[in-house]
């Protein structure tokens, strides 16, 4: 059987170009190619690539999905419907949300899909499809397969060196998916990762875990595993790092390069209100800390929280300034449903737009508290104009020598002329321009 394995064309925010959607392959399908058995035929499609032809011989289409690319989903579901071509989904807003998209797929999976996409093609090509199949249940680290790395097709992407080495987190941040019933926590097997790596074959790691540092004493044994291997890498931590100082020292001597830190906002009240653990009077500690040991940091910060005003944005953009936070990564809230916000807003009636490709986090959804929705919108388009300015860009300057290369390779060609280095990328491979990016940051 033919199985076309599907990732819909995201919707872009105002500060997005290519060099987002193209930034790496969807590792959800190179995992389920490395799941099908040899007996099957699978080819993946990610639509921000390539158009996808409708009328494909295809026996099965698999289908991944954020919730902001659900109406594409169920769109694309449509036509080949029209075909007769069942269409089974999954990923994250399958999992949060399963009611709202069994009517429009012939089957979905609730969470992961390494224990049951097996039997799930199987099914297909009998005509037994279930309407549910449930992934969750059992799972544990040592399931977590390795994607098939070969399917990238890489030279699309700016990057395809990405690894993980556990699935969820343990933290249920009421903004976030994490709060949704059935969400789960697990490591891999340190050896899984390291063949990984091995596999991907290069010195340049993006560990692309939700929360790399989740069960510290895992991080440190794989740190102590990874230590001589001579590579450098990227990972996503919560402010809890600050309180493990030698993980830091282990990181930073491992190669570790740059940390993206979910801070989220400044205000403790605003991060009460989400049940955000953040302890804001040890942020400045934190990055201290960091940059004293030669790692950049990547800022995620959410506006709009209940405890924001019209200030927020202003009061946010200094003290990023101030510690020289290198990049900004920035979101207006957003209550994804089946997460603990949306619940609450919707028991509030503050939830203004079900227009779900609008929950991309660059649109204002429900009334906010401390400000008007546009008031949101403006402050939030600004907070990125400003922070990327020219004069913030020279004020942010790090001081450490290793950090200007790829300090002012994201601050201007990724972000400020991001448009034009994605429209370079027309004519030179998004691979060759990652390479490029990688050999001039880390001299790889």
């Amino acid at each position: 059987m033919k199985i076309l394995l599907i990732q819909p064309k995201m919707t872009k925010r105002p500060m997005d170009t290519d060099l987002k959607t193209r930034m790496s392959p969807p590792l959800a399908l190179l995992t389920l190619a490395a799941l099908t058995p040899a007996e099957h035929e699978v080819a993946i499609l990610n639509e921000n690539v390539k158009k996808i032809n409708f009328d494909a011989q295809v026996g099965l289409v698999g289908i991944t999905m954020t919730l902001d690319v659900f109406p594409r989903a169920a769109q694309i579901a449509a036509k080949f419907h029209e075909r007769g071509v069942p269409v089974v989904a999954g990923g994250i807003h399958a999992t949060c949300c399963p009611d709202e998209c069994t009517p429009h797929f012939d089957a979905i999976c609730i969470g992961p899909a390494e224990k049951v996409w097996p039997r799930i093609i199987s099914d297909a090509a009998s005509g037994n499809l279930r309407r549910v199949y449930d992934g969750a249940v059992g799972f544990c680290g040592s399931d977590i397969a390795s994607p098939a790395y070969g399917f990238a097709d890489a030279k699309n992407y700016l990057y395809s060196n990405i690894v993980s080495t556990s699935r969820g987190c343990p933290n249920r941040c009421g903004f976030c998916y994490n709060s949704c019933d059935g969400r789960m926590y697990v490591r891999r097997p340190i050896p899984d990762v390291l063949r990984d790596i091995e596999a991907i074959g290069s010195r340049h790691i993006f560990f692309i875990d939700d929360n790399f540092i989740g069960d510290p004493g895992y991080t440190r044994e794989l740190l102590h595993a990874v230590r001589g291997l001579g590579i450098v890498w990227n990972a996503a931590v919560t402010t809890k790092v600050a309180d493990h100082p030698d993980l830091l020292d282990l990181m930073a001597l491992t190669g570790c390069r740059s940390l993206f830190i979910g801070f989220e906002s400044i205000n403790p009240a605003s991060l009460e209100s989400v049940r955000k653990d953040n302890a804001v009077a040890e942020y400045e500690r934190l990055v201290e800390a960091i940059h004293s040991r030669g790692i950049m940091i990547n800022a995620s910060m959410v506006f709009g929280l209940d405890g924001d005003d019209a200030g927020t944005f202003a009061r946010t953009l200094d003290w990023l300034i101030k510690m020289r936070v290198e990049t900004l990564t920035s979101h207006i809230l957003t209550p994804y449903p089946g997460t603990e916000l949306c619940k609450k807003f919707d028991s509030e009636g503050r939830i203004t737009e079900r227009d779900l490709q609008k929950y991309n986090t660059a649109n204002v959804v429900f009334k906010p508290a401390g400000m008007s929705a546009n008031e949101l919108y403006k402050g939030y388009r600004r907070m990125y104009r400003q922070f990327y300015s020219f004069q913030s860009i020279i004020r942010r300057f790090p001081e450490n020598k290793e950090q200007r290369a790829p300090y002012l390779l994201f601050n201007l060609l990724y972000r400020k002329f991001g448009r034009l280095t994605s429209a370079v990328s027309r004519v030179v491979p998004m691979s060759a321009l990652g390479k490029l990016a990688a050999a001039i940051s880390y001299k790889l």
